[in-house]
């Protein structure tokens, strides 16, 4: 039996492959536990310097495991508790990661499949990719950070009309949107994908892991904390072996 998720490292960059197809990559138990897994084993790696992840198959993820939420021998919350406290300790750790994250959504994603495809800092997907939340259509509510992830990209009225209304949103509109960040053919997105987060994983990490903490607390700061902030950081770069090398000579 093949491992429901793939982890592999080319040189500083790490790759997290979805690796069940036939299912569309559901977020099952077996699923749930690899992710976890996988993401602790990466944060424990400090060679690692940039995260892609991605899916095998036509589909990047279909949310969670319908056929498990059907288990008669179980509660209905035992289930969910079951599946959604590993994925939510994964993502935990992905948000707090300093080095710089790429998803490319291959084709279809829909309910925790969502923040998992748009927990990153950077989005592609291919042409292909169309993204439902699904949720209140079975009665439930967002998780994996889903709600949390569109809200922050795309504001909290169009958070609203995609759980609510659970319609179909095209690439092009999810580009729109601010959900995605480039678009590639379906048979481009794979190679464009890794090549971004190849030249990610050779940049200069220090710089990488400030501009995103920079990023990340801007919207709890005053502009006054900001400015220091940004002094601070700017001022211990400037002495970082990365800006010497950088430095412009006349």
């Amino acid at each position: 039996m093949s491992s429901p998720l793939l982890l592999e490292h080319d040189d500083a960059l790490a790759i997290i492959t979805l690796n069940n197809p036939a299912r569309a990559n559901v977020l099952d138990l077996a699923m749930a536990q690899a992710l976890a897994a996988a993401v602790e084993k990466i944060a424990s790696q400090p060679g690692v310097r940039a995260l892609l992840i991605t899916a095998n198959g036509k589909h990047f993820c279909a949310g969670g495991d319908i056929h498990s939420m059907q288990d008669p021998t179980r509660s209905l919350p035992q289930v969910l508790e079951e599946l959604i406290r590993p994925i939510h300790a994964a993502l935990a750790v992905l948000s707090e990661m300093s080095i710089p994250i790429v998803s490319a959504i291959n084709g279809p994603v829909g309910g925790g499949g969502i923040g998992l495809a748009l927990c990153a800092d950077l989005v592609l997907a291919s042409d292909a990719m169309k993204l439902r939340g699904g949720y209140s259509a079975l009665g439930l509510t967002p998780d994996v950070g889903g709600s949390w992830f569109v809200t922050q990209r795309a504001g909290a009225a169009i958070a609203k009309e995609i759980f609510l209304t659970n319609r179909a949103i095209s690439a092009a509109e999810c580009q729109k949107l601010g959900l995605v960040d480039a678009i590639h053919h379906d048979t481009e997105l794979a190679v464009a994908a890794r090549k971004l987060a190849k030249q990610l994983s050779q940049g200069p990490s220090l710089s990488q892991a400030r501009i995103k903490t920079l990023i990340r607390e801007a919207q709890h700061n005053t502009l006054e904390q900001h400015l220091e902030m940004e002094c601070n950081f700017m001022l211990a770069s400037g002495e970082s072996a990365d800006a010497v090398e950088g430095r412009p000579i006349k």
